[in-house]
């Protein structure tokens, strides 16, 4: 089953509510790149898809139109120009289809956008971001095929960049170096701004990298490519210079923390659940005002989307999720350590789709 037909196949189970009671919604617009993407396989920095009971139509401009036609097998393609522009062709056919409630993305769409499309559809716009979450969160096994191989491809961009750090280097440099070789061993793109900390610097979740030269102490590198429109995430805390018995043991924390939630990762489980089983490590271990952040996000056509392992999100984990396991211990102005790998859920447990050993490795 492609993914319009899933779409299709979800709207008649979406149900919103109205004055008259609940009622489904009848079509869904599609207008942000990757949801587009998810839905039809294709790339275009410009589009509209809208996707009804019985029909399909994927709406774009000359800039695209032949590849688009090319690639899209289970929908219309439909030329938008200066004379046909895409509320006006969207109109038109809502009317002949007799289409009252329309599905938008009310958590990707800007409110001006949203205001403009209102008044030009004589439609009533629904919010059905839900929808596309909830379809998106599950991964076939062709879609965990893909990230693997983009995992691969990221974890051996690490390995090569292992033997290259120095302190000789910034630690934009090394950043600069790991995107570098992504690109070398065959990544589209990186999936995010790699993180590159060092030394007392290790201490900030997000640190950007800086112009000062790496500092001895833990080096911490967040990286990930895309590839194919999937994304990979990984984290790695390393030791320039022979690391104390203290910065020894938050490290072993750290790793027995996520351990624990990975042991916890089954489908059905709740988010918050998992999140608490890693940091009952970390808060048995004194350090819990440490640990900020949650256990980890979901992961997929986007480096952060639904569902989450933390202690807000009041969600499950359905069979088919992708997510990180991702605790650390954060010590502002002293040191920090995060440890991070992909797990894929499966109904009684996951596999842990990482393959870099997670032994401190001393520099």
């Amino acid at each position: 089953m492609s993914n319009i037909e899933k779409i299709r196949a979800a709207l008649s189970n979406y149900r919103y509510e109205t004055a008259n009671g609940d009622a489904t919604i009848e079509a869904l617009l599609i207008t942000s790149p990757v949801n587009r993407f998810f839905a039809c396989g294709f790339q275009s920095s410009a589009g509209a898809l809208l996707i009804s009971r019985d029909g399909a139509w994927f709406y774009t401009d000359s800039r695209y139109i032949e590849a688009a036609g090319a690639a899209i097998k289970d929908a219309q393609v439909i030329l938008v120009d200066k004379d046909s522009k895409y509320p006006q062709l969207l109109a038109a056919l809502l009317k002949e289809s007799g289409i009252t409630s329309l599905g938008f993305e009310d958590a990707a769409m800007s409110y001006a956008a949203y205001l403009d499309w209102n008044s030009k559809l004589e439609v009533e716009l629904v919010p059905a971001q839900n929808l596309l979450n909830d379809l998106r969160a599950v991964k076939t096994e062709a879609d965990l095929a893909k990230m693997k191989k983009a995992q691969r491809i990221s974890e051996k961009s690490f390995t090569d960049l292992l033997p290259r750090i120095s302190t000789d280097m910034t630690e934009k440099e090394l950043a600069a170096e790991l995107v570098y070789l992504f690109g070398k061993n065959g990544a589209d793109d990186k999936s995010f701004d790699p993180i590159v900390v060092s030394g007392s610097r290790s201490s900030l979740p997000h640190g950007v990298p800086g112009n000062g030269k790496l500092s001895e102490g833990f080096l911490t590198i967040d990286f990930g490519v895309k590839l194919d429109g999937w994304c990979s995430d990984t984290t790695r805390t390393l030791c320039i210079g022979p690391p104390s018995a203290e910065m020894e043991n938050v490290y072993n924390i750290v790793l027995a923390a996520q351990e624990a939630g990975i042991a916890a990762v089954r489908g059905g489980v709740g988010g918050r659940e998992v999140d608490a089983a890693a940091r009952a490590v970390i808060e048995e271990a004194g350090y819990g005002d440490s640990f900020g952040h949650g256990f980890g996000h979901g992961l997929g056509l986007e480096v952060h989307e639904l569902p989450t392992a933390a202690r807000t999100y009041e969600g499950i984990l359905p069979v088919g999720a992708v997510i990180s396991a991702e605790p650390g211990i954060y010590l502002p102005g002293r040191f920090g350590v995060r440890i991070e790998d992909v797990v894929y859920v499966t109904e009684d447990d996951c596999e842990n789709i990482t393959e870099l050993p997670k032994a401190l490795t001393v520099i």
